[in-house]
């Protein structure tokens, strides 16, 4: 508490593909003051065709008002007491509005797969060690090759968009009524030069879009704009809280654990898995499996890179067999349970999680998902839930050697202890199966997006003070027996993958 005896906090939103998180942080002990999640089940992601997958940004706004007016009420927080706002978000998606400030039409998200074929067309045009060396990435399937898709597509839509945006800056617009992105944001979109630290002019130019387009570029921790009056009446606070922070959710999921130094990593396994090393330099895939981005406290003088792997079919796997097989009849925990009933190995049934869209670690192709060993006389419930979480680690660990190829050196991973994590078994699996230390923390995107705030209002001085409430809760490591188990077991999912779909 502070000298006068008023309490201070931050307050940070997490928009994710399922839900709208939001918490508030205590400036002066730095830990969690509460939180609140809107909607409680999952928001709906519209598919109208094989491969698509959209959002409108006004259910997103409903959302991150909902959970800032609950977290306001269940936490009876005055919201003078206030200091600052953060923003996570889910990357890659792309919002289009008209110069009266209007959407224009649902939001395209991160896995959606319809622009692939649009950015392997581009990579393999402008050419392959072009794209590597300035843009770090195949434009691929990320936002401005879906922007491309809209102009080929819906051109009267195309000509009405007066600026895009990605899910962050859309949040930070409805409530500040400013404009803008950042330059970690636009790298996530393949809309960054690295080797220029500027625009990829070059993109721009070959799709044939207007440099305009683009907002005004902010730092990840800056002053981006106070919270206007009718943002204030929605969400439950008050008028003038300046908006400080900005960005993606595996950044951010990095940030929120003390991930900032060039060599540390930390994963999450949400709806998507990721593993994200951070780097001075700027590392690439030759194939693009794995992607590089401007981290979060990237400087010219002192650059800072994310590597990141990503996994689309995770936690919307964990959440589908749950909907679908057990027919709602056992809840997360009661799932975890019952796959621990199962010795390593699932008995030889195998899961290849490829299920939401086309995968990066796959060269872009969608194979979808599927089991492989399943027999009648042996395999019952409890096997399909192991085999999905050891499935997903096996995916992950795929993606993890591809980034060691590429440079990055692991001994150590953090993690929340949330989502996939919450099982024992999904985190024996990580363990043995990467042969990497874990250490878990209380902590989640919308913490770390809070401590952001902090740290882009000047709140917190340093980057020490801004985690001084972060507490390790335990440390994981690898046991010779079981990893030898896992290793086992990965190696024959490892071969049915590459003699199925890596090969053809």
């Amino acid at each position: 508490m502070s000298k006068s005896g008023i309490k201070r906090y931050l307050l940070g939103f997490d928009l994710g593909s399922s839900s709208v998180k939001a918490s508030l942080l205590n400036i002066e002990t730095g830990t969690s003051a509460g939180s609140a999640q809107s909607p409680s089940s999952e928001m709906a992601i519209q598919s109208e065709q094989p491969g698509w997958a959209e959002q409108n940004p006004e259910l997103w706004w409903e959302h991150i008002c909902k959970s800032s007016n609950e977290l306001i009420k269940s936490t009876e927080t005055d919201p003078n007491e206030i200091h600052a706002i953060g923003i996570s978000y889910q990357m890659h998606g792309l919002v289009v509005l008209d110069k009266n400030r209007n959407l224009l039409r649902p939001s395209i998200i991160w896995c959606d797969s319809r622009a692939a074929e649009i950015g392997q067309k581009a990579f393999e045009e402008l050419g392959t060690k072009f794209c590597l060396s300035n843009f770090l990435n195949s434009p691929g399937n990320f936002t401005a090759s879906k922007l491309k898709w809209i102009k080929e597509n819906e051109p009267e839509t195309y000509q009405k968009i007066d600026k895009i945006m990605l899910p962050g800056d859309y949040a930070a617009f409805r409530m500040t009524g400013n404009i803008s992105t950042t330059m970690s944001g636009l790298s996530e979109g393949i809309l960054w030069n690295f080797q220029n630290d500027q625009i990829a002019t070059e993109l721009i130019n070959y799709y044939e879009f207007s440099p305009s387009l683009i907002p005004e570029i902010h730092p990840s921790f800056q002053h981006s704009g106070d919270l206007s009056d009718t943002a204030a009446k929605e969400l439950g606070l008050k008028k003038g809280i300046p908006v400080t922070y900005r960005a993606g959710d595996q950044p951010n999921n990095a940030l929120s654990l003390n991930v900032l130094k060039s060599g540390e990593l930390a994963t999450t396994a949400g709806t998507s898995g990721v593993i994200y090393a951070v780097t001075d330099k700027p590392l690439f895939d030759p194939h693009s499996r794995v992607n590089s981005f401007v981290h979060v406290n990237h400087q010219t003088d002192r650059p800072s890179y994310g590597v990141l792997l990503c996994i689309n079919g995770t936690g919307i796997l964990n959440s589908w067999v749950k909907n679908q097989l057990t027919q709602n009849g056992v809840n997360y925990s009661q799932m975890n349970d019952l796959a621990a009933t199962v010795p390593i190995g699932s008995d030889g049934l195998l899961l290849y999680p490829f299920g939401n869209g086309s995968e990066r670690i796959l060269k872009n192709k969608n194979p979808g998902s599927w089991f492989t060993g399943l027999n009648f006389n042996r395999h019952q419930l409890s096997h399909l839930l192991r085999a999905s979480q050891e499935g997903i680690v096996f995916s992950m660990n795929y993606g993890f050697d591809i980034m060691k190829e590429m440079g990055v050196k692991a001994n150590t991973v953090k993690a929340g202890l949330s989502n996939m994590f919450l099982s024992p078994v999904f985190r024996e699996a990580f363990v043995n199966t990467t042969e990497t230390e874990l250490e878990l923390y209380q902590t989640d995107g919308a913490e770390g997006a809070a401590r952001g705030a902090g740290l882009g209002a000047g709140v917190f001085k340093e980057e020490k003070e801004a985690f001084s409430g972060l507490k390790k809760l335990e440390k994981l490591s690898p046991e010779k027996v079981k990893t030898e188990l896992y290793q086992e077991s990965y190696q024959k999912w490892l071969d049915k993958l590459n003699h199925n779909i890596l090969q053809e």
